[in-house]
């Protein structure tokens, strides 16, 4: 298995979820960077975890195959401003998007 390195988020959901499920997955690489662990995992080097929203395009982009979810592992994004009105087009898309309900 590829994972994020320990320092992360995803990493200690992942943990989190592995301990419930008493899975441990033999680890070929820890990667900081998601779009080497992506490349990696195109090459056949093992398998990642990536957020269901955007498998599709990872499907795409990388030729890779979904092999399975885990509904338990959850990553976090906070979006954090100074301005009290949300001016910025691409965080304005962010928030329409939590609020609409497609990211929880």
């Amino acid at each position: 298995m590829l994972l994020p390195t320990s320092n992360t988020s995803l990493r200690h959901s992942l943990d989190r979820w592995f301990d419930s499920v008493d899975v441990r997955p033999s680890v070929i690489a820890e990667i900081e960077d998601t779009a080497l662990m992506k490349v990696f995992g195109q090459h056949g080097r093992g398998i990642f975890a990536a957020p269901i929203i955007v498998a599709d395009e990872i499907r795409k982009t990388h030729s890779v195959h979904l092999v399975g979810r885990a509904e338990e592992v959850r990553e976090e994004f906070y979006a954090i401003t100074v301005e009290r009105r949300i001016t910025h087009p691409a965080v304005v898309a962010i928030a329409e998007t939590v609020r609409d309900g497609l990211l929880s």
